[in-house]
């Protein structure tokens, strides 16, 4: 992809969340903090909500790669649609316990059990509980009976529960999650990054897989990747893979604002094509849009056919050549013929740019292929 062009060591714009290119902006270091001093306490819960794409997951991920394994077990739940007995199991298995049956009674007693050992052992148990807006009410009260397990006056278990801005309303405001709300001991809303930190974000990421400046980016550009995207990491991230891809396409040495509008509607054309059904073009490829996170489907065999149509002209090209030679050997003494040779310099310059066409043709389809292929990755990370 555009990381080979740019002479990257890795994909600084993946979807998928990774410690690695954690970034410490204003609403993100807050968070930390109040992961921290929550973490610290030792009991009740810690709720961070934010937008899709607004990094929670990312800032878990850090928070995870800096714990200290032998003082705390970390456990994390992706949710779907569970029902209290069936959450209660996923907690289980999340642990590493495997429950016999489908027996609640039964699990609950494991979990116990394992919450014992680990703190005779020394060690503090968390539950990450992730995309928890998918949970029932009486899910959350199943975890609230957990974080009651004690081993005297110990708290045997912690609870940090992630979620979308809905997750955040319904916790305020249902009657049923009082006692819930009464546990929580900190809690952090994760906003847009901030329009002066578009910069310093994209700067960090591409510091992180080996940029040294190319390519280099308009001030302009950062000010229009931020209204664009609304400062959401995930969607800066969105914007940017397909900048960076089109400008190897192009082989931009510089990302300017007229090439991040271009991306813009191509972006905004995927959009409409999924609702109506059109093919949009990407790359001079045909490509179906379905959806905002369906993957494309390019018609290779038109790569095909004209990558064979420039084989047999290059084949007939070279064939012109070995018979202009042999016209020359036949050539009587008084030197080469003017038109043969006239000849032989308009061949060699056809077949040199019939060479570069087919590097180019083959780039571009090895950058395609990449780009499908990252795409299919953040489709089954979304």
């Amino acid at each position: 992809m555009f990381d080979n062009f740019y002479g990257l060591t890795g994909k600084p714009f993946q979807l998928t969340p990774d410690p690695d290119f954690y970034f410490r902006s204003a609403t993100h270091k807050k968070a930390l903090s109040y992961l921290g001093y929550g973490l610290a306490q030792g009991e009740g819960f810690i709720v961070i909500t934010g937008e899709i794409g607004a990094g929670k997951s990312t800032l878990v991920a850090h928070m995870m790669e800096n714990v200290d394994s032998a003082q705390l077990t970390v456990a994390q739940v992706v949710t779907s649609k569970l029902n209290e007995d069936e959450l209660i199991h996923v907690v289980a298995r999340s642990f590493g316990l495997l429950i016999d049956g489908h027996d609640k009674a039964s699990a609950l007693s494991e979990i116990e059990a394992f919450l014992h050992e680990e703190a005779r052992e020394g060690r503090r148990c968390l539950l990450v509980v992730d995309e928890s807006q998918n949970l029932s009410v009486g899910a959350l009260e199943e975890l609230r009976m957990l974080s009651n397990f004690q081993l005297g006056n110990h708290p045997l278990l912690q609870i940090l529960l992630l979620g979308q801005p809905e997750f955040r309303d319904l916790v305020k405001s249902d009657a049923g999650l009082e006692q819930l709300r009464q546990r929580i001991i900190a809690s952090h809303h994760l906003g847009p990054m901030e329009k002066s930190e578009i910069e310093p974000y994209l700067t960090h990421r591409l510091g992180q897989v080996g940029w040294e400046g190319n390519p280099a980016f308009d001030q302009r550009v950062f000010h229009e990747l931020y209204e664009s995207s609304g400062g959401i990491p995930r969607k800066v991230n969105q914007i940017v893979n397909r900048v960076l891809l089109l400008g190897a396409v192009e082989e931009r040495q510089k990302i300017d604002a007229a090439l991040l509008q271009q991306v813009l509607e191509e972006m905004a054309g995927d959009n409409s094509a999924g609702a109506t059904g059109k093919p949009v073009e990407v790359a001079s490829a045909p490509v179906m849009a379905t959806g905002d996170d369906a993957v494309a489907q390019i018609d290779f065999s038109k790569f095909e056919t004209a990558l064979g149509e420039r084989d047999a002209q290059i084949s007939e090209l070279q064939q012109a050549v070995v018979e202009l030679a042999n016209a020359q050997e036949s050539n009587s003494a008084e030197g080469l013929d003017p038109q043969i040779a006239a000849l032989n310099e308009q061949i060699a310059k056809l077949e040199s740019r019939m060479f570069e066409q087919e590097r180019t043709i083959r780039q571009t389809l090895s950058m395609l292929i990449e780009w499908i292929e990252s795409e299919m990755e953040a489709t089954k990370a979304a």
